[in-house]
């Protein structure tokens, strides 16, 4: 799935947590974060901390994987 929004991560979240059969309360003590921060990150707010976004995913056995794209000047034929 593509992640273009801190709502798309959020969703992901979301999803991975209630397929996995988890109450945001039990999550957010596996992963030690609060609830507020879990309920924050799932409700896509933008300002949470990176770090702590990147403790949920591993915890959560999310992956999270980046492509590089190269830029292209155009007429460059090269």
């Amino acid at each position: 799935m593509k992640i273009n929004t801190s709502e798309d991560i959020g969703r992901i979240i979301k999803q991975k947590r209630k397929a996995d059969g988890l109450t945001m309360e039990e999550a957010a003590a596996v992963c030690g974060v609060s609830y507020a921060f879990l309920s924050a990150l799932e409700n896509g707010k933008e300002t949470v901390r990176l770090n702590k976004v990147l403790q949920v995913t591993a915890c959560l056995g999310i992956e999270l994987k980046a492509n590089i794209r190269t830029w292209s000047i155009p007429g460059d034929e090269s």
